[in-house]
């Protein structure tokens, strides 16, 4: 899948997170939009909840193997309308990079050398898949440089938690 959209009209964002539920696990969602902001689709996945001996056994790469590997691609590989590019701020989804076919950033708390810049804000890319930095620079140029990308975010989190208190 070309990660250049056909026009800047067809450009499709995907905002991906995770939260943490006590005594549920973890539960992640994603809303495709476009350029503007716009709502195309929105997914979640069912909370997971790992194990005591998955927590041992996996260890510090528990969390990143939920997030990035298990949740993320679930939803990436479910969702009708495919985005161009993944955008999250949860280090771990970074990790389901080498599993898509998408390039995947996450948002930076400060700055670095290596980071791109999109809009307002510096993204992270995975350590294997610099090349991604190109595709994010295309992006940063169409759209606008005041655009929020945490805010469609803030949304993911908010209907993960309005779906899991209807579910519970």
């Amino acid at each position: 899948m070309s990660t250049a959209p056909a026009s800047t009209e067809s450009l499709r964002l995907g905002f991906l997170t995770a939260l943490h539920l006590e005594n549920r696990g973890y539960v992640a969602g994603l809303l495709v939009t476009n350029k503007y902001g716009r709502p195309l689709e929105f997914q979640c996945t069912a909370p997971v909840r790992p194990n005591r001996t998955q927590e041992l056994l996996y260890g510090p790469t528990l969390v990143p193997f939920l997030l990035g590997e298990l949740l993320s691609k679930t939803l990436l590989d479910r969702i009708g309308i495919k985005p161009h590019f993944v955008l999250t701020d949860l280090t771990e989804i970074l990790d389901s990079r080498p599993h898509v076919a998408l390039p995947v950033a996450c948002v930076l708390k400060g700055t670095t050398t290596d980071a791109v810049r999109i809009g307002k804000l510096n993204f992270g890319l995975h350590a294997e898949f610099n090349e991604d930095s190109k595709a994010f620079e295309r992006l940063a140029k169409e759209l606008a440089a005041d655009a929020d990308l945490l805010e469609p975010l803030d949304r993911v989190r908010e209907a993960l938690d309005e779906t899991m208190k209807a579910a519970a």
